[in-house]
């Protein structure tokens, strides 16, 4: 019988839990997103299939979701409670989403830096390309995925939980967050993609928005392939790759292209949402 807690594997077996003290969760050899949440049946989800999928049930990245019911009050094991103050909707209490937090701590680094602890919140400041690349070189992730209308501030502040919003806009739960944040940075991991090469000219790695991409036929539907691709010229066909980065940027993020190094003299990012 597995303890009150204890992760659910996604992947290859990494020697699930079971009865005993309250840290001895396994912790994979691999980078490792432990996910707490109140849906653990929507995991892995896309994360299974594709790309993910298979570096995942290769061995090279690990997913654990712990269900925050297990650490519920009362008979109905409990969750939430109505806000202070008044108001619509549920808050999830602070002690129950602290001894998820506790249990998904065991076995991890200290060091945020190689184990950031995230809540997902419209409110956090808004998910980049940096910050997945920042969370790929560390040992491993931990995201709460809110629902209903939030979180008790004060867990927030006492486990100093780093907020990360992935646009402007809200849904229903952070499960679909979740997703999405560890599909960006399970993708930067060595060897999941096959091309390394693949993550340098993409949207965002240097600041600019990717530049158009063509495939065969030359021609289709009377629209030919730009000639310069077809040039063989290589210098050509960078330079022309540069340009068209650049007006995309201007054009659809206009704050990307002012914060690039050079330009305005200054250097900066978009603040974070509510």
């Amino acid at each position: 019988m597995t303890m009150a807690g204890t992760p659910r594997n996604h992947g290859p077996d990494t020697g699930a839990a079971s009865g005993g003290g309250g840290d001895d969760l396994p912790l994979p050899p691999v980078w490792t997103a432990r996910v707490i949440t109140l849906l653990p049946g929507a995991f892995p989800g896309i994360l299974s299939h594709s790309i993910a999928g298979t570096a995942c049930a290769s061995g090279l990245w690990a997913l654990q979701t712990i269900d925050l019911r297990d650490f519920g009050r009362g008979r109905h094991r409990n969750v939430d409670d109505t806000p202070a103050g008044g108001g619509a909707g549920m808050i999830l209490r602070p002690d129950v989403v602290a001894a998820a937090l506790d249990r998904a701590a065991a076995g991890t680094p200290a060091d945020p830096r190689r184990w950031p602890v995230v809540c997902l919140s419209p409110r956090g400041v808004p998910f980049r390309q940096d910050m997945a690349r920042r969370w790929s070189k560390g040992r491993g992730v931990t995201l709460l995925c809110g629902r209903f209308e939030g979180v008790d501030e004060r867990v927030i502040e006492a486990y100093k939980l780093e907020e990360v919003s992935l646009g402007d806009f809200v849904v229903i739960g952070g499960e679909v967050v979740a997703q999405a944040l560890i599909e960006a940075t399970v993708r930067l991991i060595p060897r999941v993609l096959g091309n390394p090469e693949s993550v340098e000219e993409e949207s965002f790695s240097s600041g600019r928005l990717e530049y158009p991409q063509y495939t065969r036929p030359t021609e289709w539907r009377g629209r030919k392939i730009p000639d310069v691709l077809l040039s063989g010229h290589h210098a050509e066909i960078a330079r022309w790759r540069r340009e068209c980065s650049d007006r995309l940027t201007q054009a659809r993020r206009p704050d990307l292209a002012e914060a690039r190094p050079g330009r305005s003299g200054r250097q900066g990012h978009r603040d974070g949402s509510a």
